[in-house]
C-alpha cells in the first residue's frame, strides 16, 4: 500500500510513522500493537522515522498539525 493510501486523512503521528515505516519496508507482516515501543519510546529508528514526516512536511510532501494532537496527512495537491 502508498504511503498517500495510508495518510490519506489525518493520523496520529505515530501511526504515521508506522505507515512510514512499513512502505520502507521495515514492518512487514507487523501490527502496529507488536512495534508501538519503537515509537513510544526514544530510539533511533523511531525518532528517525519522525524526523523525516518533518522533512516531508517541510518539504511540502505532508500536511501537519498539531492540535489536537501531532498528526499528519498527505498533502492533498502532491502528484
Amino acid at each position: 500500500m502508498a504511503l498517500a493510501d495510508d495518510l490519506s486523512d489525518w493520523t496520529d503521528w505515530d501511526g504515521a510513522a508506522f505507515a512510514l515505516g512499513r512502505t520502507l519496508g521495515l514492518f512487514a507482516g507487523c501490527d502496529f500493537v507488536e512495534v508501538k515501543h519503537v515509537f513510544w519510546t526514544s530510539g533511533a529508528l523511531g525518532d528517525g522515522l519522525h524526523d523525516a514526516l518533518l522533512a516531508l512536511s517541510e518539504a511540502g510532501v505532508l500536511d501537519r498539525r498539531e492540535v489536537p494532537d501531532e498528526q499528519f496527512r498527505w498533502h492533498q495537491t502532491t502528484v
